[in-house]
């Protein structure tokens, strides 16, 4: 007999989640406007989202089935924007599974126009939150002053982890050279020769003083014959949170950001884990001598902030681009953090 899914709701009001010792409470915050990303104008040729068609493209024949036809799914921007919704899916379901809590997932402005500040409603049952920043430079959406008291005040607890994934930085340089340069290396169709990532996630790190900015857009170094990127290079006598216990590597994805550290002296970021870069395709961070991208900080408490921060990217916590053991063991890990 077939099992069926449990049935899907929509247009719901979140429902707070209990306290539960051991067991987290993760909540997904996208930064983006709904509205704002999925109208953009189809004739501009950078900092969009692909559309749906685009992306079927692109990706033929992965997604011929019916089920991402026009008669079934959105085939604008705002499908690719459900497919990421999508793809983030199995993260939620093993988190879940980990914590006995369901993932609650929020948009600053969803697909209905309603606007959901990071405030105490949000932040009230998080023990986790996951700040997904998907939200375009172009759209200038800053955090305001009442969200990062929020989210300051809810940093003072104790237990709490702000994970902050802003995504990737391609194409800032006015050098259509340089921009080209970019795009072959990380050579995906979708991704345009500009696409710059978030606004809103920029604004949260400055207004925490946390000194670190994503640049660029990477791919990792594989292993040979695969899409699995080679293993991290992990700093694990620093991991206190065991981030990376039993991971090897993390998602293989094109475009991933080198997170910059702005002063390196600060003794309270650390750097957990470095992706080899793919050095075979010219890029200017190749150029300039690197070989190796900064994956995953953390951000140890410090001061009347009692919570950790760490900095990952939100493609390790969808799976377009495909999932691993080693990543749902990041997943478990994240989700088991004490």
């Amino acid at each position: 007999m077939t099992t069926l899914s449990a049935a899907r709701t929509y247009n719901q009001v979140h429902v707070p989640r209990r306290f539960a010792r051991g067991k987290r409470r993760i909540s997904i915050y996208w930064t983006w406007s709904y509205g704002w990303e999925s109208n953009r104008e189809l004739m501009q040729l950078d900092n969009r989202f692909a559309t749906m068609t685009e992306f079927r493209r692109a990706a033929w024949p992965a997604y011929e089935g019916w089920q991402w036809s026009d008669a079934a799914f959105l085939q604008g921007i705002a499908g690719t924007l459900e497919l990421l919704h999508r793809s983030a899916q199995q993260f939620q379901a093993v988190a879940g599974e980990a914590t006995g809590q369901p993932v609650a997932v929020f948009q600053r402005i969803d697909q209905a126009g309603y606007r959901q500040p990071l405030d105490e409603r949000v932040l009230a049952d998080a023990d986790t939150l996951l700040v997904f920043g998907m939200d375009h430079l172009a759209c200038g959406d800053e955090a305001s002053t009442g969200e990062i008291a929020a989210i300051k005040e809810w940093l003072e607890r104790e237990g709490t982890c702000l994970v902050l994934a802003p995504h990737h930085d391609v194409g800032f340089s006015d050098d259509p050279e340089m921009r080209q340069q970019e795009y072959l290396h990380h050579g995906d169709p979708v991704v345009p020769r500009q696409q710059r990532f978030s606004c809103y996630t920029r604004s949260l790190m400055k207004a925490l003083g946390i000194p670190v900015v994503n640049r660029w857009g990477l791919r990792p170094a594989v292993l040979p014959g695969a899409r699995t990127p080679m293993p991290l290079t992990a700093d694990r006598d620093i991991d206190q949170l065991g981030l990376l216990n039993g991971v090897t590597s993390l998602n293989f994805h094109p475009h991933l950001p080198h997170y910059e550290v702005l002063d390196p002296g600060n003794s309270l970021i650390r750097v957990l884990g470095r992706q080899p870069v793919d050095t075979t395709r010219p890029h200017p961070f190749v150029t300039a001598g690197n070989t190796e991208f900064n994956a995953l900080l953390w951000i140890a408490p410090n001061g009347q902030r009692a919570g950790d921060v760490v900095m990952v990217d939100v493609a390790h916590f969808t799976t377009l681009s495909g999932r691993t053991p080693s990543l749902e063991t990041f997943w478990r890990n994240v989700a088991a953090m004490q």
